[in-house]
């Protein structure tokens, strides 16, 4: 039984290659660059789907909030697009001219589909997407896998949060930061910050491909509501150092652009209500028990 993973080699798919092996499963990567174990997306274009393809998977994205790159830079932006609507794409093509069709298709997208509210609650039965250029993002991401009515393959979307992981992500940033300065909240910390370990994230994604009953759309954020101040709280504890002062605003826009900072200044609460009700059970499921594990 094979899994097709587009963006095997990220963060994210490193951990689902390694839990899905752990299953049972055998793994095929899409890359930029073939070697063993892998294929390229134009393979994939060609080609079309490896034989015996059990599930299709695309956690591909370019990183949004890359420092060294500008949001005025028109190849990184689109980058950014390419990455997650032209890869989701490919996969979508590929599967709707399979001879033989995958059983389940998931893919990735984000909570930024959700417009920034420090009131609103959102679950997955929220369909109207926010008006920013993440919103629109996200929206265009999902569409790009629809498959038409008369394909059987099961399809499942996992709206992700922040995803916390000691070799990856945000965490990678922050870790040295935190441990030799202390932390300091982004902003006003008051900003709503939907969080999954990218443990749990992997476990998920594995869950949506063996679960037949699991499709649609699923919140990836663990169940514990935090604001930006508490996990700046909870990180600097479980790195035993104090947490005070703040990052200012015009520093997240000066360092990333307006645009992008809103990532981060601005955010959604998030409930997994259908991620819970499909019976998935989080090995991470409070703030405090993974920091504990990210400086673990």
């Amino acid at each position: 039984m094979t899994v097709l993973i587009g963006g095997g080699r990220g963060f994210v798919g490193k951990h689902l290659t390694k839990v899905l092996k752990n299953n049972g499963y055998d793994v095929t990567i899409i890359s930029r660059q073939a070697a063993k174990g892998q294929i390229t997306w134009s393979e994939v274009e060609r080609n079309g789907l490896p034989n015996d393809c059990k599930a299709v998977v695309n956690v591909a994205g370019e990183n949004i909030l890359n420092m060294l790159k500008r949001y005025s830079d028109k190849k990184y932006v689109d980058e950014i697009w390419k990455s997650r609507v032209g890869t989701s794409k490919i996969l979508a093509n590929a599967i709707k001219e399979a001879e033989k069709k995958p059983e389940s298709f998931v893919t990735m997208s984000g909570v930024g589909i959700y417009p920034p509210s420090k009131t609103a609650e959102y679950t997955e039965a929220v369909t109207e997407p926010g008006n920013d250029w993440l919103g629109k993002l996200a929206l265009e991401w999902e569409r790009a896998g629809d498959l038409p009515d008369n394909v059987p393959t099961r399809r499942v979307i996992i709206r992700s949060g922040v995803i916390l992981g000691k070799d990856g992500g945000m965490i990678e940033m922050l870790r040295p930061v935190f441990k030799l300065f202390g932390g300091q909240k982004i902003g006003s910390g008051q900003q709503w910050l939907p969080w999954i370990h990218v443990d749990d994230m992997a476990e998920l994604i594995t869950y949506a491909i063996k679960t037949d009953s699991v499709s649609g759309v699923l919140n990836g954020v663990a169940p514990d509501l935090v604001k930006n101040a508490e996990f700046t709280q909870a990180f600097a504890a479980a790195c035993r150092r104090p947490a005070f002062g703040f990052v200012p605003e015009f520093y997240m826009k000066f360092a990333f652009g307006p645009e992008r900072a809103m990532v981060v200044l601005q955010g959604q609460k998030v409930k997994p209500s259908r991620t819970l009700e499909s019976g998935f059970t989080y090995k991470y499921a409070t703030i405090q028990d993974a920091c504990k594990e990210l400086v673990s």
